[in-house]
């Protein structure tokens, strides 16, 4: 088979008549574009006389082309709805032209193929990489159908019409490929005019050999891409077994019957049981948490009133001492009024320049039940006009 592989004569690329319908084609290339990309691809042809076939060098240090992007208004086309005319033999783009860049109406047939079953991320990275391989790429995907993938790979969750029709929908694919071979055949490359096959590095043993990929890579086709770490479809399915119980009472709350997900009439009652001992769970849980929420709203709001407590309490004391304390107002007050009051009822002097008047002499004043008579003589006026009485008498 690899000297097969290595010998056999490969058409050239012929563009494909598309079945009736919308096309998903690509988009006008403005005149002064596409002038400049003739202009290109014929200095190429002039510039050096051993050009290759396909109209472009070995020249590696020439500028990529610039491809314009395909139209996503449609999906990729199936192959087999295509009609091939082709008018001239087709000969394989080497690894260096590649690179280089081809012209418009010859695009790197570039070929990827898989099962994709529950497509993913990792998928589509897969088939960006592919797709970004060189500047101008037309991306052909194979997908195997499901009796081949149930031989060699095992049972699928979707079928191979779902499966198809996601690889279509995909933004990097230009072609899809139905009933995809498990192995690659020189006949099956040379119908589809492929230049190189696209896959992970990693040796793929399958269907009684160590590398499906292996005569591809002797014979120079082989072009590898990298995986994504971390997602697979079998990734996702452990996934799904590891909480099977979870997912059968999540479809039952949706309105799938039991014999839908094929579950038995005492699975179902008791899934219905689990279902509903989680909801009071839940209930009791959210409950716990509201009462965990009052009961830090009533600390916060005593801690509020303890604090505002103590706050008067302080400003009440203050208060009570300042006008009852040992140097409070009160004892001022006291005071004030005492000296007032002594004030008033205390004769004031008289001036000394006004002349002194002599008093008559009061009547003499009999004590009760006394022999002796008071002191006839009165005191002088100075000595009473100048008595003053103390504070400490007052007292």
């Amino acid at each position: 088979m690899l000297r097969a592989l290595g010998a056999f004569p490969v058409p050239a690329a012929c563009p494909r008549e598309s079945a009736p319908g919308p096309e998903r084609g690509i988009r006008e290339v403005p005149d002064e574009m596409e002038a400049q990309i003739s202009a290109k691809s014929i200095s190429r042809k002039r510039r050096k006389e051993g050009a290759g076939p396909n109209g472009t060098t070995g020249d590696e240090d020439a500028s990529p082309l610039k491809i314009p992007r395909p139209s996503l208004s449609q999906p990729a086309p199936f192959a087999d709805e295509n009609g091939v005319r082709c008018d001239k033999p087709y000969e394989r783009v080497t690894l260096e032209e590649a690179r280089i860049g081809t012209p418009l109406d010859r695009p790197v047939r570039v070929y990827a193929d898989g099962i994709f079953d529950l497509f993913h991320s990792g998928h589509a990275r897969a088939l960006m990489q592919a797709k970004s391989l060189f500047p101008n790429t037309h991306l052909i995907v194979g997908v195997c159908n499901d009796d081949l993938t149930h031989q060699f790979k095992g049972f699928t969750v979707m079928n191979e019409a779902e499966r198809y029709d996601a690889i279509r929908h995909c933004r990097y694919v230009d072609e899809v490929v139905r009933n995809a071979p498990w192995s690659l055949s020189p006949e099956f490359l040379e119908m589809h005019r492929i230049d190189f096959v696209a896959h992970d590095d990693i040796p793929y043993s399958s269907a009684g050999s160590d590398d499906v990929y292996k005569h591809i890579k002797e014979a120079g086709m082989f072009a590898p891409t990298q995986r994504t770490e971390g997602i697979s479809t079998s990734d996702i399915i452990t996934r799904i077994v590891r909480d099977y119980d979870v997912y059968v009472r999540r479809n039952l709350q949706r309105g799938y019957t039991a014999k839908e997900l094929n579950v038995s009439f005492i699975n179902e009652k008791k899934y219905n049981l689990q279902e509903r001992v989680d909801k009071v769970k839940q209930k009791v849980k959210d409950v716990e948490e509201k009462s965990k929420e009052f009961v830090q709203k009533v600390e916060e709001k005593s801690i509020d009133l303890i604090q505002k407590w103590e706050e008067k309490s302080r400003e009440f004391i203050g208060n009570f001492l300042e006008m009852f304390g040992p140097e409070g107002a009160l004892k001022h007050i006291l005071k004030e009024g005492k000296g007032r009051m002594l004030q008033a009822i205390t004769p004031k002097q008289s001036p000394s320049s006004s002349p002194t008047r002599e008093r008559s002499p009061s009547p003499t004043f009999r004590w009760p039940f006394s022999k002796i008579s008071p002191p006839s003589s009165p005191k002088p006026e100075s000595d009473a006009a100048g008595y003053d009485i103390s504070d400490d008498d007052s007292e």
